[in-house]
């Protein structure tokens, strides 16, 4: 089972972190730290003390912006040791995701912090830690798929405080959308919307038709595998492009680009000649 520290420098979102993680099976204790110099004070300690010392944390849920240091600078310092904990950050802001898993994060959890979105980091945090083999103070919840994962199965969540009724399961998606998340809101884009795929790091940026773009946990690799039935090509290793949205496909001086809307995406050579002969196919038909 997990030890866990949630580190936020707003006290109430950190009591409700920490009473959701108190609720999950998987977590054996979870103790709070309101600043950055508390979080780190604790960390140290739990270094120290050695994989099976009293004080040792598994998994560390930070925030990003305190004041002070912020929690990709605890992030970055926890790097340096040799057996750091686990990070997970939560956050209010969809735009440090690059660089949270860049730092080897486990997950990255927007706020305002869904129960049933926190199960799942928990999930990832606990088999990565090692300890699943662990017996669970009662069984623990299947794996809740983030908003970002669709059609992976819906599990239970945490009950919800007070003896209320837990939030049913969330209805199954017709395979033409994708859901995302934004904010803690999760949104169902149709696929048919969107023009271009961008990877970005463990992540994948969807833009749409519209100039809008989402940020969801999916490798590029995988949307690849999953669109190329609905006409999406892989254009370059950083882009997958729907065939119907390239308006234009320029040559110049040895490098292809072609045009998605106001995008302007460059063609690698390896799949330059694959997708002239598509675009070609597509205006013959």
């Amino acid at each position: 089972m997990l030890r866990v520290l949630a580190v936020d420098d707003e006290k109430p979102l950190l009591e409700e972190l920490l009473y959701l993680l108190r609720s999950d099976p998987r977590v054996l204790s979870a103790e709070g730290a309101s600043d950055a110099t508390e979080a780190l004070r604790r960390i140290t300690r739990a270094l120290e003390s050695g994989p099976d010392g009293a004080d040792v944390i598994d998994v560390v849920f930070l925030d990003i912006h305190m004041a002070g240091l912020t929690g990709l600078d605890i992030a970055r310092l926890l790097a340096g040791f040799a057996r750091p904990p686990l990070i997970v950050f939560v956050t209010a802001h969809e735009g440090f995701a690059v660089q949270a898993f860049d730092l080897k994060a486990v997950d990255y959890v927007l706020k305002p912090v869904r129960p049933e979105r926190l199960a799942e980091a928990v999930r990832r945090a606990w088999e990565q830690s090692g300890r699943t083999g662990e017996r669970a103070a009662t069984a623990a919840p299947e794996a809740v798929p983030a908003a970002e994962s669709p059609g992976a199965p819906v599990a239970a969540v945490p009950a919800a405080r007070g003896g209320e009724r837990a939030p049913d399961r969330a209805p199954d998606r017709a395979p033409d959308q994708i859901a995302v998340e934004l904010g803690g809101v999760t949104r169902f884009v149709a696929i048919a919307d969107i023009a271009y795929v961008e990877a970005q790091g463990d992540y994948a940026r969807l833009h749409t038709d519209e100039g809008t773009s989402h940020l969801v946990r999916i490798p590029l690799a995988t949307l690849e595998e999953r669109w190329a039935a609905r006409g999406f090509v892989r254009i370059h290793r950083r882009h997958l492009v729907a065939l119907a949205r390239i308006d234009e496909l320029r040559l110049d001086s040895g490098t292809t680009t072609v045009r998605v809307g106001s995008a302007e995406l460059q063609v690698s050579r390896r799949h330059t000649r694959e997708l002239r002969d598509l675009l070609m196919r597509q205006a013959m038909s």
